[in-house]
């Protein structure tokens, strides 16, 4: 039987993301396709649960107005959304899975939203990032 680790690489292979960093003890996986502006992107296998996150950029001392603006472009995103770490200056694309019902449609289809995230936002997005 494939783990969940492997299930989740070989599907990132056959869909052609190149895998920057694999740790199967940890259960990680680090893709990229600059093409649409995806780079480090980091995908975790918790059983029973897919973590995938990347790193938009930092909002230091952001006036609330951008937290506004990001909690409404939430709405529309396909899939994941726009979160903060716990220091509350980091913005991330993040979407959760479940690995056991999992295909390959499904995986691609969350991280094509952040491409489309990007392309739709993306002056927004470095508006955000020079306040």
């Amino acid at each position: 039987m494939t783990s969940s680790f492997e299930k989740v690489k070989n599907f990132l292979l056959d869909i052609g993301y190149l895998i920057t960093v694999e740790n199967e003890d940890d259960g990680i996986l680090v893709i990229e396709d600059e093409s649409v502006g995806i780079k480090n992107f980091v995908l975790g296998c918790a059983d029973p649960f897919l973590i995938l996150e990347q790193h938009i950029l930092d909002l230091k001392d952001a006036d609330p107005s951008v937290y506004k603006q990001l909690l409404q472009k939430n709405r529309d995103i396909l899939h994941g959304a726009f979160v903060l770490d716990e220091t509350g200056e980091k913005l991330i694309f993040r979407d959760t899975l479940q690995i056991l019902n999992l295909d390959q449609n499904e995986l691609e289809g969350s991280i094509n939203s952040l491409g489309l995230l990007l392309s739709e936002y993306s002056d927004q997005l470095i508006t955000f990032s020079k306040r």
